[in-house]
C-alpha cells in the first residue's frame, strides 16, 4: 500500500497526472525511498521521459507534506488518499481514479448515492428552476446532490439541495482553501453544513482553466447519473456528459426551448441517446432507485392541497413569465390578495417571481 505522504507530495507537484503518480508511488512505496531516489532510478519509471524527470527533481525539494496537512487542518480540511477506507467505493472503480481528495465538511456524504446536476453558467429562468427542482426532490430522497459549485445551473442544483436540508457536494476545481467563483461564499458555508466540499488538487492551486476537465471527471465519477441541465453546443457540460458515458455511467438531459442557444447541447444529448428527463422518476426509475422511496416522499410543487382561489390564479399563471399587471387585470382582484397568492403559491414550490414583476410556473 502506497504512503499517505508520499501520495499528497506527488499530488503537489504540478501536472504529473493519476497515472503517473500512481506508478510512481507503486515505484517508491514510501516518502524517504521516493526523496532519496535518483535520475536513473525514476527515469525507469514507465512513461517518464528526461524533460518530466528534471521537472520531479526540480519540485521534489519544494514539497512538503506533513506542511500540507497542518494546512489543511487549519481550515478544518480533512485529506483523504486511494489507499483510504473513506475514500468514495464509485470514484474509485474509473479509470485512473484521483489518488488524493481534499475534502470540508461531512465526508459521509459521499457514501450516500450520488446524482449529477451540471449545466450553463449562463442560466436561463428555465434551467434555474429547473436546477432547483432536481436539486432538492433529490436531497428530499437523500441522494447527495454532486455539482461545481460554478454559477448558473451548478449553484442553482446545489441550493435545490439545500432547500431539502442536504445532501450535497461540491467539486472544486481550485485549492479547497480557495472559494470560486467569490460571490459563492455564503453557498459554500452552506454546502459545508448539509454536505461536503472536496478538490483533487493540493492548497494554493488556483482556478486555471485547465484544471475543470479532471474537476468535470470527478463530478461524473461520483455519480451513479449525470443529469445536465441547459448547456450550449460545445459546454463544459458535455465535457462532464462524456465522462460519465466513459465511466459507464447514465446520462440525463432536460429538454428546453428550440429557440434557447442552451437547449442545443443538452438537445445534441437526447438525439445521442441521453434519456429525457421531465420529473424525478425518469430518473429513479432508470437507475431502480424509486424503490427505496415509493411511497415515502410526496414530490414538490402539487396542485392537490390548492384552494379555490390558489388554483383559479395558478391556472392564469403560464411556463413562460407573465406579469402580475395581467394578473390583476384577468382576476379583478387587488393587489394585495395578487401578492398574497402569489406568497403561497411560490411557498409549495409551484411558481418562482422574477424580477420586473413577473411570475412563472416551475
Amino acid at each position: 500500500m502506497e504512503d499517505t505522504e508520499l501520495l499528497i507530495a506527488l499530488n503537489m507537484i504540478p501536472m504529473l497526472g493519476s497515472k503517473r503518480i500512481s506508478d510512481i508511488a507503486s515505484t517508491f512505496k514510501d516518502m524517504q525511498s521516493f526523496m532519496k531516489a535518483g535520475r536513473d532510478e525514476i527515469l525507469q519509471i514507465s512513461g517518464i521521459s528526461d524533460k518530466l524527470c528534471e521537472h520531479i527533481l526540480k519540485n521534489r525539494d519544494k514539497i512538503n507534506p506533513s506542511e500540507e496537512i497542518i494546512k489543511a487542518k487549519k481550515i478544518g480540511a480533512r485529506i483523504i488518499t486511494i489507499a483510504d477506507k473513506d475514500y468514495p467505493e464509485l470514484l474509485g472503480q474509473i479509470y485512473d481514479p484521483p489518488p488524493v481528495l481534499y475534502v470540508l465538511g461531512d465526508a459521509s456524504t459521499l457514501k450516500y448515492n450520488a446524482i449529477a446536476i451540471v449545466g450553463t453558467r449562463k442560466a436561463s429562468s428555465y434551467g434555474r428552476n429547473v436546477a432547483e427542482y432536481f436539486g432538492r426532490e433529490l436531497a428530499s430522497r437523500e441522494i447527495n446532490v454532486v455539482s461545481g459549485m460554478a454559477r448558473g445551473i451548478d449553484s442553482h442544483a446545489h441550493k435545490g439541495a439545500l432547500d431539502a436540508g442536504g445532501p450535497t457536494t461540491a467539486v472544486l476545481g481550485c485549492g479547497i482553501d480557495i472559494i470560486y467563483p467569490p460571490e459563492n461564499i455564503n453557498l459554500m458555508k452552506k454546502i459545508i453544513h448539509c454536505g461536503c466540499i472536496i478538490t483533487s488538487f493540493s492548497m494554493g492551486m488556483r482556478p486555471l482553466p485547465n484544471n475543470f476537465p479532471a474537476r468535470n471527471r470527478i463530478i461524473s465519477g461520483l455519480s451513479m447519473g449525470t443529469l445536465v441541465v441547459e448547456a450550449a453546443e460545445k459546454s463544459g457540460s458535455l465535457i462532464t456528459a462524456d465522462f460519465a458515458l466513459e465511466q459507464g455511467r447514465e446520462v440525463f438531459a432536460v429538454p428546453g426551448s428550440i429557440m434557447s442557444p442552451y437547449s442545443r447541447g443538452t438537445h445534441k444529448l437526447i438525439k445521442q441517446g441521453a434519456k429525457l428527463v421531465e420529473k424525478i422518476d425518469d430518473i429513479l426509475s432508470e437507475l431502480r432507485l424509486e424503490s427505496a422511496f415509493s411511497g415515502d416522499i410526496k414530490e414538490s410543487g402539487t396542485t392537490a392541497d390548492l384552494s379555490g382561489e390558489e388554483r383559479a390564479i395558478f391556472e392564469l399563471i403560464d411556463f413562460q413569465p407573465v406579469h402580475i399587471e395581467q394578473l390583476l387585470t384577468e382576476s379583478k382582484k387587488t393587489s394585495r390578495e395578487i401578492n398574497s397568492i402569489i406568497t403561497r403559491l411560490e411557498l409549495k414550490g409551484l411558481i418562482v417571481t422574477l424580477p420586473g414583476g413577473y411570475v412563472m410556473k416551475i
